[in-house]
């Protein structure tokens, strides 16, 4: 269950970017998400899709690709999603 302090952080997200993917990951109830982890960075995840190149969030790295999608950040770095 997301809490309502969490809840009302996610729609301010959502209001403030577009995506390209049409919030799917929200519209699922955060069970659809794209693969990423956490590395330590405050606004990049490490991306794990197969194919990174077909997302706008997805931020090539030497050999890797970083995800700065800020609602997907936020999933991860608040609610370990």
């Amino acid at each position: 269950m997301i809490k309502e302090e969490n809840k009302k952080k996610i729609q301010e997200i959502i209001g403030e970017m577009h995506c390209p993917k049409y919030f799917r990951c929200a519209e699922s109830g955060f069970e659809n998400l794209c693969k990423a982890k956490d590395c330590g960075l405050e606004n990049y995840l490490v991306c794990l899709e197969g194919s990174p190149l077909d997302c706008k969030f997805a931020v090539p790295f030497g050999h890797s690709y970083y995800c700065n999608c800020p609602l997907r950040v936020y999933l991860v770095k608040n609610l370990k999603k």
